[in-house]
């Protein structure tokens, strides 16, 4: 039988476009649990600053870290008007929860919340998370845009203490598990002495 060479080009380039149009699409950011220390009632101040409180003096203690990045669905495309929550315990490992004693830094908010802007875009001042017993340093994040909704959890890359965290280590796949573990590195653009920290998480819409 011959071959017609026009089909095959046209099937070679239908494959191309299809292990392109595959190869494009990102892998959903891997959900964790909401954990016990979401807040029962949220705190007055509940800006995207967890470095300062209204009413308290001073800033909280802890390595000043800008939190920033860009939300996206699996195509690549910026998601908008998304709420972002984090929330995370205190530089003495305490969470601002009634459950957990209410914290031990009064200048530490605890929760912060914004909305990505029209590129997917948030940032959040916060601190370096530190080791919580019996987990790894680690940002609770949970993203609502319209009826979807991802929790998970962000960690620091070169802890130790990932290896040992039984949540992290619960994704097999690793490349997904990779993907919660980000880099806190010295911020050139911020003020002395902070750091800044990127997470680009993935959503289905």
């Amino acid at each position: 039988m011959k071959v017609n060479r026009r089909q095959v080009l046209t099937q070679l380039t239908g494959l191309a476009v299809y292990s392109v149009a595959h190869s494009v699409q990102a892998k959903v950011t891997p959900s964790q649990s909401l954990g016990p220390f979401y807040p029962s009632t949220f705190p007055l101040d509940s800006d995207a600053d967890l470095t300062y409180v209204d009413g308290q003096e001073g800033r909280a203690t802890g390595m000043i870290t800008n939190l920033v990045g860009r939300v996206a669905d699996i195509k690549g495309r910026p998601i908008p008007d998304a709420l972002i929550e984090i929330w995370q315990c205190d530089a003495f490992s305490a969470y601002h929860h009634p459950r957990a004693g209410g914290g031990v830094d009064p200048s530490f908010q605890g929760y912060g919340k914004t909305t990505t802007d029209a590129m997917g875009r948030y940032r959040f001042k916060t601190i370096r998370p530190v080791a919580y017993p019996g987990r790894a340093p680690h940002i609770h994040v949970k993203i609502t845009q319209g009826s979807q909704q991802l929790v998970t959890q962000i960690y620091v890359r070169g802890e130790p203490a990932n290896d040992r965290d039984f949540l992290l280590n619960a994704i097999r796949d690793q490349s997904a598990r990779d993907s919660l573990i980000i880099a806190f590195e010295n911020d050139p653009t911020g003020s002395a002495g902070e750091l800044v920290a990127e997470f680009n998480p993935i959503i289905r819409v």
